[in-house]
């Protein structure tokens, strides 16, 4: 037995004088190619942002932080269906007036995504803007923010000019900044306060006389709201949505009810399927921010008027991406 230890010591001792060799010769020759690659070694590794904060730029009614990549091309279909109030009647709304919503966008580089979209409801065209001004990122930023624009047009046929006075009666402007963050794996949360313009809104003269006017208007041109929205994963392709609008604006009337939503949410790399219950139906950010008639619980507003809750609708989104 001793020999056969002796050998392999020597064995391991002449391999060791070799890789030591081949080392130092290495060292030599190459001296600033090393010096090179240890730089690099000992560069901190820059963090990447966090991706997948939502898995669609939808989250039922409402837009999410996410911006696509570059070059995705994408179309959405949306579809609301009646109240479920009136119950077996009208098949708790799948039988009744429905509204439709049928949309395109494409992301030209990165951090921009534009799109268009025609709205069976008042026939209404709307251009959208969105991009990503900060993304959540390790030791960077805890939060992601993005900025969304929408402009709507009513092309609805008004001869006798009853419905608008001017052509820029029928534009209606949104404007969103939402804040997101990815808090782990599954659960991912956001809020976006808005700001919703119309350029003209109802009144009548309370006093037209020598000594002066005085108008009285229905709403104002202005309206603020927040909306709170989170997403819960309960396995890679199925996720629980839940949102919430509450508007902020008090206006002299017709002051809009907020919205409750929630549903599930089915997706693969190219699809996803929303199915949910809410009460916004308009189908348009701004429309439904000042003119939401459904409310999801009762409550009585400052002039005395007594709201009816339970007005939800079933809805679904569909989106395919192409990139």
């Amino acid at each position: 037995m001793k020999p056969k230890i002796n050998f392999a010591k020597r064995l391991l001792t002449a391999g060791a004088c070799l890789v030591s060799c081949i080392l130092s010769f290495e060292t030599t020759t190459y001296a600033q190619d090393t010096t090179a690659v240890v730089k690099e070694a000992g560069a901190p590794v820059k963090a990447k942002p966090v991706k997948n904060t939502f898995q669609s730029i939808w989250l039922i009614d409402n837009q999410t932080v996410m911006v696509p990549f570059k070059g995705t091309f994408e179309m959405d279909i949306q579809h609301r269906f009646g109240t479920v109030d009136k119950g077996y009647s009208d098949l708790w709304g799948l039988y009744a007036s429905s509204n439709i919503r049928i949309g395109v966008g494409y992301a030209p580089i990165n951090n921009l995504y534009l799109g268009i979209g025609l709205n069976k409801y008042d026939e209404l065209w709307d251009v959208s803007a969105k991009y990503a001004l900060l993304k959540q990122t390790p030791g960077e930023s805890p939060v992601s923010i993005t900025y969304y624009g929408d402009l709507s047009y009513d092309t609805r046929k008004d001869a006798t000019k009853d419905l608008f006075a001017h052509q820029s009666d029928r534009f209606l402007s949104f404007n969103q900044i939402i804040i997101a963050r990815k808090f782990s794996d599954k659960l991912s949360l956001q809020v976006a306060p808005s700001i919703t313009h119309q350029n003209a809104v109802n009144g009548y003269y309370t006093k037209n006389d020598s000594t002066g006017q005085t108008i009285f208007e229905e709403m104002k041109h202005d309206h603020f709201a927040v909306s709170v929205s989170g997403r819960y994963k309960l396995s890679d392709a199925t996720a629980v949505l839940v949102n919430y609008d509450q508007p902020i604006t008090k206006h002299a009337t017709n002051n809009p009810s907020p919205n409750l939503s929630f549903g599930f949410e089915f997706a693969t790399s190219g699809h996803t399927f929303q199915l949910f219950m809410g009460n916004y139906s308009l189908l348009n950010p701004g429309k439904n921010n000042l003119f939401n008639a459904n409310s999801p619980f009762n409550y009585t507003q400052a002039d005395g008027t007594r709201v009816k809750g339970g007005k939800f609708v079933i809805g679904f989104n569909i989106t395919r991406l192409w990139n």
